[in-house]
């Protein structure tokens, strides 16, 4: 497995470039990025020098955002699909061959109408997507006050959003595999025993306070090794199932890190250390 990161715990890097040196100095062998950052990145350099700058530091973009936003009307999601083409064309142009999207578990909408439009929305991404090699991620979210955040119930577990996956029918559509969540919805190792490696697309790391699982706020996570997510079961269900992609380390926090970017790469290097050791992957 490749050890990743995302700017969610690494405070302020700088510009896409910085990121990516500060993420090789510190042992990362991948970071997550947004796939305008991609865009601008290569306008200003050029595609082939920030492949030769992606090489010389042995970092890859592990995975980008989907930028159309397909939770809300129509119009909206229309308007994103120019952005996301834009995208996967970035992407395509420096390998990238990860693109992932959150689900929130509860929604203001009639939810069997919600799923309906969002199965075809969510088609028309993997389509776009696919055109360009790439492997379409959907993060299911389990942590218990999204669920009752707005009106009607939706999708917060492994099961359902397989079901989902098997009903947008795409072949490039998996999941985007989260600690959190798969803590948060009750989870355990015997359940990531039962998925296909092929089946997750990307992963994400972290922890979660001592509190009653039902109390765990989606951003108030810790970084990983400070907490009570049995990640030594979490990467050596990983490990058993085959999983050879890139874990990235996600930590949202209630208020925006402020501590130099240096220390808490270096934070997060240790957390990784130590958890990777539990699971005797190191």
């Amino acid at each position: 497995m490749i050890k990743g990161i995302t700017r969610a715990g690494i405070g302020q890097a700088g510009s896409l470039e910085d990121f990516v040196r500060l993420a090789s100095r510190y042992g990362f062998g991948a970071v997550d990025a947004g796939g305008g950052e991609l865009e601008a990145w290569i306008s200003a350099a050029g595609a082939e020098r920030v492949n030769e700058r992606l090489r010389e530091q042995g970092v890859q973009i592990g995975s980008i955002g989907l930028s159309a936003e397909w939770r809300h009307n129509e119009e909206k999601f229309r308007e994103g699909l120019h952005r996301l083409v834009k995208d996967a064309e970035a992407a395509s142009q420096l390998g990238v061959t990860r693109c992932c999207t959150y689900v929130l578990p509860s929604t203001d909408y009639p939810a069997a109408r919600f799923m309906a439009v969002a199965t075809r929305r969510l088609r028309t991404c993997a389509e776009i997507l696919e055109a360009y090699g790439i492997r379409f991620g959907l993060e299911f979210v389990g942590p218990h006050h999204l669920r009752t955040r707005w009106a009607n119930p939706f999708i917060w577990d492994i099961p359902t959003t397989l079901d989902w996956i098997g009903a947008i029918g795409k072949s490039n559509v998996g999941l985007l595999f989260d600690a959190y969540h798969w803590y948060t919805s009750e989870a355990g190792y015997e359940d990531i025993l039962k998925l296909d490696a092929r089946q997750i697309v990307h992963v994400h790391i972290n922890d979660a306070r001592d509190v009653p699982v039902a109390e765990a706020l989606d951003n108030d996570r810790l970084y990983p090794g400070e907490g009570v997510i049995p990640l030594t079961d979490f990467l050596r269900g990983l490990q058993a199932i085959g999983y050879t992609g890139v874990v990235s380390q996600e930590i949202l926090t209630p208020q925006p890190l402020t501590a130099p970017a240096e220390e808490l790469f270096a934070k997060s290097q240790q957390a990784f250390a130590k958890v990777f050791s539990a699971a005797g992957l190191e």
